[in-house]
This record gives C-alpha cells, sequence and structure tokens, in this order.
C-alpha cells in the first residue's frame, strides 16, 4: 500500500456517516438535548406574542407607591464631606496623620495609608423644619429640605468609577447584567406610546461605565436606555431623508411590519419583538421627540426656576426635560452628569459643580410637588461611592487638596413615590470613614426601590443559561426606615 492509498482511506473515514455517527455520539446528543430545551422553552428568551407591545403597561407584584423614576446621577462621586457629613473632629484634628486603627487593611489607588486628615471649609446649617444639616454648596437644596431623605450611611462594593457606576446601576460589577431602568421597564412597561420607556440625559463629560449603565444585558433590547442627544435631532436618523413622504414611509413600515411578525412567528426570537417595536416607536417619536425637546414653551417662570436656557445643552435643561418626559408617561428616567471626580481642588471643585447641578435639581422638586406629581414620582441623587477624610496632594500628578475614592461610606438623598419626607438616616465615625448605624448597601438601595414600585425584588426576575436573574443578585434587604 503507497503513501497516497492510506491517505485516502484515512480521509474516508472522516466522511462516511458511519464513522459521524460512531465518532460524534455524545456531540448528537447535545444537539439532540439543546433541541427539546429549546422546544420546552428551559433556556429559550421569551417574545411578546404578535400584536402585544412589549411596552404595554403591566400590573407589579403589589401597588406601589411609585410610578415612575427620575435618577440624577452624580457620576465621578460627590464628596459627602463638603456636602451632607459635617464632622467637627475632622476640623479638630485637620493636618494630622489619620489613625492607625481607621485605616487597617486599606487600600488606596492614588493616596498613601497615613495621608493627612483633611477637614472641608465649608459651613453647615440646619435647614427645614427637620431639621436637615446641608453644606452652604447646596443653598437651593436647603430650601426643599423637608422633602428629602437624606442617606448617609451608603455603602458599596466597588472602589473604582467604571465598575462603581455599573454596579450602582446593575447590581454587579461585571458587564452584562441589565441596568435599573431596564429592570423597571421590563416590569412594569411604560405609559408612553409616543417615546421609550426608558431615555437617557447626559451632561457634563461621558461616564466611566459608558452604556453598560444604561444596557438592558440578557433582557430583550426593547428595555435598555435611550440616549437622547444634547443638541439637534434627539436621536440620529429620527429625520426622513429628502423625498421621502410620510406616507411612502408608513407603507415602508407597514410591509416591514409584516415580514418581521412572520419571521416572529416562526422562530419567537424577542429580538424580532424589538425591532418591529422599534420602527414603530421611531415613526412616533418624529413627531413627539421634538416637541418635547422644545422647552421654549415653558413659562418663564419655570425656565427661571430651573436656570433652563432654551437651546443650550445643561444639567438645569435635562432637569426640565426629566419633568417633561414623565409627564408624557416615560417610567425611568435617567440624568448623567459626569463632573465629580475631584482628586485636586475638591473645594473649588464642588462649588463649581453646585453652582450647575444644586438649582436644577431643587427645582425638579418642587416643579413636581406642584403638579401633583411628586406623592408617584420618585427621585434619586447620588454618585458610585463617596470621597476619603484623608487629603490627596500629588505634586507630580498636579494633584492638590483632594479626595480619593471611598466607598465605605457615602451619601445621597431621595424624595417622593413613597419615601418619609424630611428623614435623615444612617451616620457614620467622628471622622467620616465607616457607616456607625443604618448601613444601607446598594443591593438595599435597589431592593427599596423596586419595592416603591411594586415589586418584590426576590421575585422580579429574568430566566437566562439556567438561572433566574435578579437586579439584586442574591442580596438586598428592604430598608423599611426610608418608607412613609
Amino acid at each position: 500500500m503507497n503513501y497516497r492509498t492510506e491517505i485516502y482511506r484515512e480521509a474516508r473515514k472522516f466522511i462516511s456517516r458511519r464513522w459521524f455517527f460512531r465518532e460524534c455520539g455524545v456531540g448528537l446528543g447535545a444537539i439532540a438535548l439543546a433541541s427539546l430545551l429549546d422546544q420546552d422553552k428551559v433556556f429559550a428568551a421569551t417574545a411578546a406574542p404578535k400584536g402585544v407591545d412589549p411596552f404595554a403597561p403591566r400590573p407589579p407584584h403589589f401597588a406601589g407607591k411609585a410610578k415612575r423614576v427620575i435618577y440624577l446621577f452624580m457620576a465621578g462621586a460627590p464628596s459627602q464631606l463638603e456636602l451632607f457629613d459635617y464632622k467637627p473632629t475632622l476640623a479638630k484634628y485637620d493636618g494630622h496623620p489619620v489613625p492607625a486603627e481607621l485605616v487597617k487593611d486599606q487600600r488606596y489607588a492614588f493616596i498613601p495609608r497615613d495621608a493627612a486628615l483633611f477637614a472641608t471649609t465649608y459651613k453647615f446649617n440646619k435647614h427645614g423644619q427637620c431639621g436637615a444639616e446641608l453644606s452652604e454648596a447646596l443653598p437651593h437644596l436647603a430650601e426643599v429640605a423637608d422633602d428629602i431623605a437624606l442617606v448617609k450611611s451608603m455603602t458599596t462594593d466597588a472602589f473604582n468609577h467604571a465598575p462603581a457606576q455599573i454596579f450602582m446601576n446593575t447590581g454587579a460589577t461585571q458587564f452584562g447584567r441589565p441596568s435599573m431602568g431596564s429592570w423597571v421597564t421590563y416590569g412594569l412597561g411604560s405609559e408612553s406610546q409616543a417615546l421609550p420607556g426608558f431615555v437617557v440625559l447626559s451632561s457634563a463629560g461621558g461616564t466611566s461605565g459608558g452604556a453598560s449603565n444604561w444596557g438592558c444585558g440578557f433582557l430583550p433590547t426593547v428595555y435598555q436606555g435611550v440616549p437622547f442627544r444634547r443638541s439637534g435631532d434627539p436621536i440620529l436618523s429620527l429625520s426622513n431623508p429628502a423625498g421621502i413622504t410620510q406616507k411612502m414611509q408608513r407603507e415602508s413600515l407597514d410591509a416591514l411590519k409584516k415580514l418581521n411578525e412572520h419571521h416572529l412567528e416562526i422562530t419567537g426570537d424577542p429580538e424580532i419583538a424589538t425591532r418591529i417595536n422599534a420602527f414603530e416607536m421611531a415613526y412616533r417619536m418624529q413627531s413627539s421627540a421634538p416637541e418635547l425637546m422644545d422647552i421654549s414653551r415653558e413659562s418663564k417662570e419655570t425656565l427661571a426656576m430651573y436656570g433652563a436656557e432654551p437651546g443650550k445643552s445643561s444639567f438645569a435643561n435635562n432637569c426640565l426635560l426629566a419633568r417633561r418626559l414623565v409627564e408624557r408617561g416615560v417610567r425611568f428616567v435617567q440624568l448623567y452628569h459626569e463632573a465629580w471626580d475631584h482628586h485636586s481642588e475638591v473645594i473649588k471643585g464642588v462649588k463649581d459643580q453646585c453652582a450647575l447641578t444644586d438649582r436644577p435639581a431643587a427645582a425638579l422638586i418642587k416643579d413636581l410637588k406642584q403638579r401633583g406629581l411628586l406623592d408617584d414620582t420618585l427621585v434619586i441623587w447620588g454618585g458610585e461611592f463617596g470621597r476619603t477624610p484623608m487629603v490627596e496632594t500629588n505634586e507630580a500628578a498636579g494633584r492638590k487638596m483632594g479626595r480619593d475614592h471611598h466607598p465605605q461610606a457615602f451619601t445621597m438623598w431621595l424624595a417622593g413615590g413613597g419615601i418619609k419626607p424630611g428623614i435623615t438616616l444612617g451616620e457614620t465615625d467622628d471622622f467620616g470613614f465607616h457607616v456607625t448605624r443604618d448601613r444601607v448597601h446598594v443591593h438595599d438601595l435597589h431592593a427599596t426601590i423596586l419595592y416603591l414600585l411594586g415589586f418584590d425584588h426576590k421575585k422580579l426576575t429574568y430566566r437566562f443559561q439556567g438561572r433566574d436573574f435578579r437586579l439584586t443578585d442574591v442580596a438586598g434587604e428592604l430598608v423599611e426606615k426610608l418608607l412613609a
């Protein structure tokens, strides 16, 4: 037998049916098992039935007090020590090394473990009938002190910006999990037929966590956040090309819809339902979005209250747009203001950002309240973690009088939507380093937000790869002291 004959016989083994069935039994078994599991929908995602709007309003597990959410995300992490958590002890020991017992086993990105303590120069006063203690950097928030709940005992698991932002938004530090806005619209649907159920607005810089902060993860993509642009068309490619009439567009969409519905019936792929919904939503938004974005229709008094200016991009304009969005039935609106990462000159940095955000945030509370929307609209304000009681100074990096990342303790505030107004929850130690009372973890915050919307956080789940996932993963406790 020559060499070529041997090669030929060996090759025939790999193309014969007998060899295939004999050698690939395990592979065939896996193929058959996958087919059976798909028929039983064990691992298969579910699509909305034909003709059913995936954003149609749905009842929660029980009657919640909140119907919608506006989340003011202060990306970069505001310093709680300059804004909410006044510590006289820091002033007493300003410039002294931090006590060794506080920083045992701690690691920092940009400062040594024994960095000097750093007291704020801002003055604090009590405001409202509740006596909430706030910094002079927040004069407008002080006017609505009786309407908000301060949580001074927040804590998180993540230390750096990107994972911490993703954790605060999705309940996990890894990419790929659904964001809170996606979970809420998945659970409740939307009350708007002409706008997305989950809208994202941004000001200042871009977020470290990027689009994962408002992504849908493994949920159908119909539930992901839709970013609106700061200028021009709210969404790219929303306007018709030249020469395309409304009639031509409608006829084209109807034809596409029939083809997609036929394909959906055959495959059951939820992304086809997403495509159908996206085409129809874009068609409706061609008239609804420009009207929404035109804040010049608001009264002069309203514009002045927010500090909003038509035609410009700002946090103030976004706060006003958030109110306009929830008025139109949008379920979840998230505002990102990425400008709070003050590793240097924290006193000046806080002053600059409060000048941009304090008035609009307070105006949003006032505006919702006077329109009768605050009672069932949950407003959330906060960043991904806090800042250290120690100073950050690095001549090589051009940094001085700043603060490093601090996941152990930070402050957020909430208002409306079933939150008990005028309370201050939690305490930190004399240096603002560790939580000493009423600790609230990120998972606890998420569980409480879902509860206010009418959900048991342990039951709002989605099956993916054989497991029931949820926003709070395998943790989270309801913070009952926050409930009205």
